[in-house]
């Protein structure tokens, strides 16, 4: 007896998205820089279970102490694992270059690279194990924005990194209840919580992976360079997916929501940034570039002006209308505003809080502040000051003509000069960063700046193993690179080697 034809045509065509699944995966793996790559991660694995990179209660502590794990080699061999791991992983990257999106699917990338690491301890920070506390404060009755993990003691709490555990959390209202629900899918189990926060993650980076090459193709941009840049960067690769940081549902929000303005889906876009801003504030500043494609800007005539500037504040209030329903809704209420200085309080990379930092240090040096703050504030405003200068410029100057060039470089600004400064924190703009058509002198410094900020993130929690553990590493690490590339053209030999034998496998 025969399936109806509605039943086998669905079953043929099931069957034929898991064969073009299955084909895609195997062109993928068939590729020496993929190969390469997945060892990289499958090493960043491995050393995420070195005493650098995990809390005080987290379950790997048992069976490292047990077996004696916790021994100063172990922390060297750790540590030159995760560095090995982010150098590879960057070779991979840029020797897949010529070949990604033509030759290979970018998913299929992303994901073989985001496999080993989809299981293993948050990595590169600590964030996802604030989430899980926070999640864990709903659940009993707190509101993150009142009351900070460490009012409620125990393994949840215990897993915060003590510069976060006495502090109110900073993020919109519906990145706290999607924790509490992911606490909830863990069965309240700490560990698995804060692994589980990546759901959310993988879930913005596959917006991503989905429309920003669409919206590059509405732009007339090379989607091999959006894929390449955007979408298997290391960076997305290890903190979004790794890292489990909400970023990357905010981001991938932003990048629908920008995609929806293209297809002239004014009002649902609006909607989709509102929601991506109550994951995480600065989602508010696509409202602007949203309304500018949505509706055009021929010049500076008086009367096209009041016009783009009624669309602008319409989009603005429909954003922030959004975000306020759903804090309403959540019942956690704008106490986020009392915790806006959170981030700021530690040093980072930000070169105004590091010029803060280094300012107070001088005047807590002749007693002359009590507050220990007076020079960290002044130059922090300064640096946010300036920043939403620039963001006007570019207003001005760039978002009538190019609001995706705007809205990178604002981003970049905003991070870039705000108070606080994190690798993830450069992605909001960095992932935007191909629809800018940017120079060949802008891709090298990207380029760059994304090297300089993976090696900045494995040797700033490599750093907690010690000293030792670092420099044996580093110097481990230096002594490959120089053996393998002492000759100035090898890499580039190499490189052009393995794109002749790929090509010539197909």
């Amino acid at each position: 007896m025969s399936e109806p034809d509605g039943t086998g045509a669905g079953t043929r065509a099931a069957s034929g998205c898991l064969g073009r699944f299955a084909h895609d995966m195997g062109v993928a793996i068939g590729l020496g820089p993929v190969r390469l790559g997945l060892v990289g991660t499958v090493l960043l694995a491995l050393g995420s279970l070195t005493p650098a990179y995990l809390p005080q209660s987290s379950p790997y502590w048992g069976p490292a102490r047990a077996f004696g794990l916790d021994a100063t080699w172990v922390k060297v061999l750790g540590t030159a694992l995760v560095i090995g791991a982010v150098m590879l992983l960057m070779l991979a990257w840029f020797r897949l270059r010529p070949l990604v999106y033509t030759h290979v699917k970018h998913w299929a990338v992303l994901l073989w690279w985001c496999l080993p690491i989809s299981f293993a301890p948050p990595i590169f920070s600590h964030d996802a194990y604030s989430y899980a506390a926070q999640g864990w404060l709903i659940q009993n009755g707190f509101n993150p924005y009142e009351s900070a993990p460490g009012f409620l003691p125990g393994p949840f709490a215990d897993q915060v990194a003590w510069v976060w555990r006495y502090t109110t959390a900073p993020y919109g209202p519906l990145a706290l209840q999607l924790s509490h629900g992911i606490v909830l899918l863990a069965g309240l189990n700490p560990y698995y919580s804060a692994v589980l926060m990546r759901l959310p993650a993988v879930l913005g980076v596959a917006l991503i992976a989905w429309f920003l090459p669409r919206i590059g193709a509405y732009l007339d941009i090379e989607p091999r360079e959006v894929a390449w840049f955007s979408i298997i960067n290391p960076l997305v690769v290890i903190d979004y997916v790794g890292g489990a940081h909400n970023d990357a549902l905010m981001m991938g929000l932003v990048v629908w929501g920008i995609f929806l303005a293209y297809r002239r889906r004014f009002l649902f876009a609006l909607i989709v940034i509102g929601v991506a801003m109550a994951i995480k504030q600065p989602a508010l500043l696509a409202a602007f570039p949203v309304a500018i494609i949505a509706s055009g800007w021929s010049g500076w005539q008086p009367r096209e002006v009041a016009r783009v500037l009624g669309r602008v504040l319409f989009a603005f209030a429909v954003v922030i209308a959004v975000f306020a329903l759903i804090s309403l809704a959540t019942g956690l209420g704008f106490g986020w505003i009392r915790a806006v200085s959170v981030p700021g309080s530690i040093v980072t990379m930000a070169p105004f809080s590091l010029l803060g930092f280094g300012a107070q240090a001088l005047v807590d040096a002749f007693g002359a502040d009590p507050t220990h703050r007076v020079a960290i504030n002044i130059s922090q405003s300064f640096g946010l000051l300036l920043s939403l200068a620039i963001i006007a410029y570019l207003a001005v100057k760039r978002a009538r003509t190019e609001p995706m060039t705007f809205l990178s470089w604002s981003y970049l600004a905003f991070a870039f000069f705000g108070p606080a400064l994190h690798p993830w924190y450069l992605t909001w703009g960095g992932l935007l960063l191909p629809l800018t058509h940017p120079s060949p002198r802008v891709w090298k410094w990207a380029a760059a700046v994304v090297s300089v900020l993976l090696v900045y993130g494995a040797g700033n929690l490599a750093w907690r193993n010690d000293a030792v553990a670092l420099g044996v590493a580093g110097l481990a690490a230096g002594a490959i690179i120089f053996e393998r590339y002492r000759h100035p053209d090898a890499l580039i030999r190499e490189l052009e080697k393995d794109l002749h034998d790929d090509r010539t496998d197909r």
